[in-house]
């Protein structure tokens, strides 16, 4: 199969919301909920894609010409790029029936192992979905990383009992659904954290501790205060909050402000090797790619999940090339230029 081939196969099964576009670039979408759209105004995914292109590399082929190295080390494993999974869930909901949530994180958790990458999976109101994820993180070595939603602190204790059980590589939490409505339902009260409970929470985890959903320096700093090993950049929460920024426009302060004190990952928007480049420029370590992962499951299983990898890594080594950066520290600020 080739990608082509992957996005026909995808558009026979996948939707009636998503459209598995050439581009998922937030248009055909909009604000189609449930589905992958966001509230309304409903443009905070083509945000995301818009402002990444809005960011232009800087070519300088006077280099020695050598094969880039985009190895990527976190929390002392090396992997073989820095892009990862980013978690979805409700998929029956959101793409259609094909698979469900358990199916497609088996697939996507297996198929990113192989590859030498790391999957992090959705969590939802039906617990089991975050228990089938870690056993088949533990069929892949442990290799992994649950998302927890930000439920009472009760719940998250019992999930992340589950989770220190299985010695994963790492855990999650998006902040960012504090906004969810079967959370604000829930007695005790969910959603919102403190920088003093995320610490508690934080702390009764076995294994480093990813929180994503942050979009303001403040944030990144709280994070830090709080004991996170990574930050994910990410306004996902754009789902059930409109009127927000894209995470590219937000990367370079957040960066300024802890770079070096934390890991930094950031999600949204990102769909090409282009967009991973500009991101390292701009002060990330790692990025996520959700939508696009999902589309080549849908078309392809792991096989196309590997065929999208392969396309996206060699987009990002041409980068590079034409850029005159050898490895993923010699994507510097001034490797791109923006109007700011």
């Amino acid at each position: 199969m080739d990608y082509n081939e992957i996005l026909a196969a995808a558009r026979e099964c996948i939707g009636p919301y998503c459209k598995a576009c050439p581009v998922c670039n937030g248009r055909a979408c909009g604000n189609a909920m449930p589905g992958p759209g966001s509230k309304v105004p409903g443009n905070v995914a083509a945000r995301n894609y818009d402002k990444w292109q809005e960011v232009f590399v800087n070519m300088d082929t006077l280099c020695p010409n050598v094969d880039p190295d985009i190895s990527f080390e976190m929390f002392g494993h090396s992997f073989s790029a820095p892009i990862f999974a980013a978690p979805l869930g409700a998929l029956p909901m959101h793409y259609g029936n094909k698979y469900n949530d358990q199916q497609y994180n088996a697939i996507l958790i297996k198929a990113a192992a192989e590859y030498g990458v790391m999957a992090l999976t959705g969590d939802g109101v039906d617990p089991e979905i975050m228990k089938a994820s870690v056993v088949d993180m533990g069929k892949a070595g442990g290799m992994g990383c649950p998302t927890i939603k930000p439920w009472n602190k009760e719940f998250v204790f019992e999930k992340l009992d589950v989770v220190n059980a299985s010695k994963t590589f790492a855990v999650a939490m998006d902040v960012d659904g504090a906004g969810l409505p079967f959370l604000k339902a829930m007695n005790p009260n969910a959603g919102s954290k403190s920088v003093d409970e995320m610490r508690e929470i934080i702390d009764h985890a076995d294994m480093p501790f990813i929180i994503k959903g942050i979009m303001t320096p403040a944030g990144a700093l709280k994070a830090v205060e709080a004991g996170a090993s990574a930050i994910v950049v990410s306004n996902h929460g754009g789902r059930v909050q409109g009127g927000v920024p894209s995470t590219a426009e937000v990367l370079p302060a957040i960066a300024a402000a802890v770079k070096g004190r934390v890991t930094i990952i950031v999600d949204g928007g990102i769909r090409s090797g282009v967009d991973v480049f500009r991101a390292i420029a701009l002060g990330a370590d790692a990025v996520l790619i959700g939508r696009p992962i999902l589309t080549a499951i849908y078309g392809g299983g792991a096989e196309g999940f590997k065929i999208y990898m392969d396309k996206i890594v060699g987009e990002l080594k041409s980068t590079m090339t034409m850029c005159g950066a050898a490895t993923l520290k010699d994507i510097t600020r001034d490797k791109v230029w923006t109007e700011k």
